[in-house]
């Protein structure tokens, strides 16, 4: 049974812990808010979903998802990486409600998949790869707010992939904005930029948290500029649904269609968007961790469990499917957030704004979100990371490379998947010309080799180990080592059984020491006892 002067010092130090890191999170929270809002609707847009849906996502995103995660930093909402697969659903399965169940059943399958342990595949991918990633996340974040800052919003707004719905590139669309720029929306962006980074030097204000500073300073020259032939168009502002009333505002929410529970299709398409949508949260989350300032690491098990509900959540209210999302946890960071609040804070700005000052919102020109974003791509693919990763070796390099590369040409997906394929090649590389792994011993003349293997021999040593075997002369006698060996992959010991049946052909007398015919995988609870011991 638990002391009571226990439990209350342990509710005196979260409210401590709340209270210190409020003055950080409430403004974090704000600029999150505003680059979220922007982000929710075109993705709605994109999605060929209602616009209300994108909002009701980021909504369930900052408030229930952020409440069940373990993660301190991590922002989740409608992703732009699910579009594609959302608009192909939608017209698939032939109604928008019947797409709402296949979002609740791949929040219940996310679930298990939490349950089951699977988060931890999110420790596999290499640091290079989730540097490049991010690395190419910034990039896509200024040249897809290019446009906006120009005030050009021709391009499906939240579309981050390099083929955008409308038929353009990223590319072709900075082209056309050049040659299509407004005058308002090019003084609005580059006096907010300008705000972005003196603002904060200035100690006197840089409590003020600059964005919001950006906001309001968007807001005033939009007037100005209103009375002139520079005026911004209403395809130039944020745009959220106006409600009048509770009954019109209930009336926007739509449930899942149960009664299409039976059909493969929809259990097709809630398997695809549980994958996807787990693997590009595993993806954040590791890369939320990387840029946390205090380096703490997030449950991934838990925080697939919490975006299952989310979705779930988010199905039966209408919303559309989400992920923890990248560019708006770099916001949260960059912004200086320090814990879940800030999340759970930008989610209700998010409700609150929807129920009570849509005109104002609205008033916000995309010219100065987008400055907002284009300081933020800047902070993420700075130029010190490239010579950063590049002193590190073209084994951590070129995997880099490739990655942003493969991100800014396809999508994040298929990006880091080839960034994998690419760092795999390098590890299968690395361990072709790993010599740590055996050792080879001259005893008296030449003809005498003992090759003592290392304590774990993987079957990434298989062709190392048997270009070694082929090379060894004629005559010789061999001594294989496995002394030290706690485990020996089986395609490794098939590969020295066969060696040392075969070598008499060529007068090569085999030796085999210590090497057992099978070995059990050494548990990690079992390293942790002898360590403990």
């Amino acid at each position: 049974m638990q002391d009571g002067n226990s439990i209350f010092s342990r509710l005196d130090v979260k409210k401590y812990i709340l209270k210190k890191n409020l003055k950080r999170d409430l403004p974090a929270s704000i600029v999150v808010f505003l680059v979220a809002l922007p982000l929710c609707l075109g993705i709605a847009l994109a999605s060929g979903a209602p616009l209300f849906a994108g909002i009701v996502s980021g909504v369930v995103g900052g408030i229930v998802v952020a409440s069940f995660s373990g993660s301190q930093l991590s922002v989740s909402g409608p992703a732009a990486g699910l579009t594609v697969i959302v608009l192909g659903a939608i017209a698939q399965l032939g109604s928008y409600q019947t797409f709402l169940l296949a979002v609740m059943l791949a929040g219940v399958m996310q679930l298990v998949l939490g349950m089951i342990k699977a988060g931890t595949i999110g420790n596999y991918f290499p640091s290079s790869v989730i540097e490049g990633m991010l690395a190419a996340i910034g990039l896509i974040l200024i040249l897809k707010q290019l446009p906006h800052a120009l005030g050009v919003d021709s391009d499906f707004p939240g579309d981050e992939s390099f083929f955008q719905g409308n038929e353009e590139n990223t590319f072709s669309a900075i082209s056309g904005a050049l040659s299509h720029f407004s005058l308002a929306a090019i003084v609005i962006s580059g006096l907010s930029i300008l705000v972005l980074i003196y603002w904060p030097k200035i100690k006197k204000v840089s409590s003020i948290p600059a964005p919001l500073v950006v906001v309001v300073l968007g807001i005033a020259l939009s007037y100005v500029f209103n009375n002139t032939t520079y005026a911004l168009q209403a395809k130039q502002m944020v745009a959220i649904p106006v409600v009048s009333g509770w009954s019109e505002f209930t009336g926007l929410f739509t449930m899942p269609d149960f009664s299409a529970i039976g059909k493969k299709e929809v259990w097709i398409v809630a398997g695809t968007i549980a994958i996807v949508a787990s693997l590009e949260t595993l993806l954040s989350i590791e890369a939320v961790d990387k840029i946390d300032p205090i380096k703490r690491v997030s449950p991934t098990n838990r925080e697939l469990m919490a975006q299952g509900i989310g979705n779930m959540t988010s199905a039966m209210l209408g919303g559309l499917p989400m992920t923890s999302v990248i560019v708006r946890s770099s916001a949260n960071v960059n912004a200086g957030g320090r814990t879940k609040m800030s999340a759970i804070f930008h989610g209700t700005w998010l409700l609150l704004s929807l129920l009570f000052i849509p005109g104002i919102i609205n008033m916000i020109p995309l010219a100065c979100l987008a400055a907002i974003l284009l300081v933020t791509g800047y902070k993420l693919t700075r130029i010190a990371l490239f010579k950063h990763m590049y002193h590190k070796g073209w084994d951590q390099f070129v995997p880099f490379v490739v990655t942003v590369v493969a991100v800014l040409l396809t999508d994040l997906l298929k990006g880091v998947a080839i960034g994998m394929l690419v760092s795999i090649f390098y590890l299968l590389r690395t361990n072709m010309r790993n010599p740590f792994f055996y050792k080879i011993h001259k005893e008296g003349n030449k003809k005498n080799i003992r090759i003592k293997l290392a304590e774990e021999v993987s079957f990434l040593n298989k062709a190392a180990i048997q270009v070694m075997l082929n090379k060894i002369p004629k005559e010789t006698t061999v001594t294989i080592d496995g002394s030290n060996s706690r485990y020996i992959d089986p395609d490794v010991l098939e590969t020295i059984f066969n060696y040392k049946h075969n070598a008499y052909t060529k007068g090569i007398i085999v030796i085999l020491e210590d090497v057992k015919s099978q070995y059990i995988v050494p548990k990690l609870t079992n390293k942790l006892d002898e360590i403990n011991n």
